[in-house]
């Protein structure tokens, strides 16, 4: 498969500058996630790929061979877009078959791909239909196997689950992970939802406003990331943030905030710093709270007002507040805590980051 590279491409319409220049590599085989909010230029750099949309500046490139002045058709890709691209007249096996219609393959060949990747995809007893008569689930599939039915090197996936009700997106997610597993391609796949970026891509792409925010596999980004966005952009639920001041008592670097005093990482001292100021915002997990009573003694105490429990079965969700801002914490469901009441949690050192608060950048 080729190694496809941006090399300083930038995208602007008019006047206003939709993505700055920007370097980005995707390795040969690999599941590539582009992950970010809606707006932030993912689907653009994605339709850039495809030949949907011009460059201002810059170059792509197939391994040595620079792309942006192909046809889309002379690309080696195929595409599976957000709302299926059907033909509503032709009955499913002529929609998967479109694109080799076109280029005139055999009529066996045609058959036996499209038979092939129906089977793969479960959709083999749907193929007299027509779209109109399939449920949105089955729709996708089909838009997925006119895809792979084209053989091309590179699979290029906008939102393909974004239409979908929660069960099914999580059945398609699945069915997903093992295609990327049996077939040997390039693949790119853009979402706005952090957990198919975090069960499906080798690596993650975040984007931002733009810009590339940070890149690396699912861990990477969740154990280690490097601003304030991808941290609060990556987990589910969210990471708190709280407005603390750094302070420093017995050699013990300290985040002191509104309701809260706890103890930082000693490997914080030498990055506190580099500090633009002593205001900084702190972020934690909500699985990171513990009951102070269950909790190991090398903790921080803090105090929270429960406003709310929101039970999801094996795990619950409250809804605290420290001061004035609102605080979530995961926990089993087991556990009970009374809404209304005061509880005391405990917070390891370990689990606290701290974020620039000019920059947001993690110190």
């Amino acid at each position: 498969m080729p190694r496809i590279r941006f090399d300083s491409v930038k995208k602007s319409y008019g006047s206003v500058e939709v993505l700055p220049p920007f370097d980005l590599q995707f390795e040969d085989g690999e599941f590539t996630v582009l992950v970010g909010p809606s707006g932030c230029g993912k689907s653009t750099i994605l339709r850039m790929l495809a030949g949907l949309e011009d460059l201002t500046e810059g170059e792509i490139w197939f391994d040595n061979t620079p792309i942006s002045k192909l046809d889309p058709k002379d690309r080696d890709i195929a595409m599976v877009f957000q709302d299926y691209a059907l033909y509503p007249h032709m009955n499913i096996a002529k929609n998967m078959s479109f694109a080799l219609r076109l280029q005139k393959t055999p009529k066996a060949t045609i058959d036996e791909k499209v038979n092939r990747v129906a089977q793969m995809l479960g959709i083999d007893h749907l193929l007299a239909r027509k779209p109109g008569e399939l449920s949105g689930g089955q729709r996708q599939r089909v838009a997925m196997g006119r895809a792979l039915v084209r053989d091309a090197s590179t699979f290029l996936f906008d939102e393909p689950l974004s239409n979908l009700d929660a069960k099914l997106r999580g059945k398609m997610r699945n069915e997903l992970a093992e295609m990327r597993n049996t077939l040997d391609k390039n693949m790119v796949y853009v979402t706005h939802d952090q957990v198919e970026a975090m069960t499906l891509g080798d690596r993650i792409v975040v984007v931002a406003d733009g810009l590339i925010q940070q890149e690396g596999t699912a861990e990477q980004l969740f154990t280690s990331p490097a601003n304030k966005f991808v941290a609060g952009f990556i987990g589910s639920p969210t990471m708190n943030f709280l407005t603390a001041e750094l302070t420093e008592a017995g050699g013990v670097l300290k985040a002191k905030g509104d309701g809260f005093l706890l103890d930082l990482p000693t490997t914080l001292k030498k990055g506190a710093e580099s500090a633009s100021g002593r205001q900084v915002t702190i972020g934690i997990r909500p699985s990171a709270f513990k009951v102070a009573s269950d909790a190991p003694a090398a903790g921080s105490r803090i105090e929270l007002f429960v406003k709310l429990s929101e039970y999801l079965g094996a795990q619950s969700v409250l809804v605290t507040m420290c001061g004035a801002e609102e605080v979530l914490i995961e926990m089993t469901s087991s556990v009970r805590v009374e809404e209304g009441s005061t509880v005391a949690f405990s917070v390891l050192p370990e689990d606290i980051m701290v974020f620039d608060e000019s920059t947001e950048v993690r110190l």
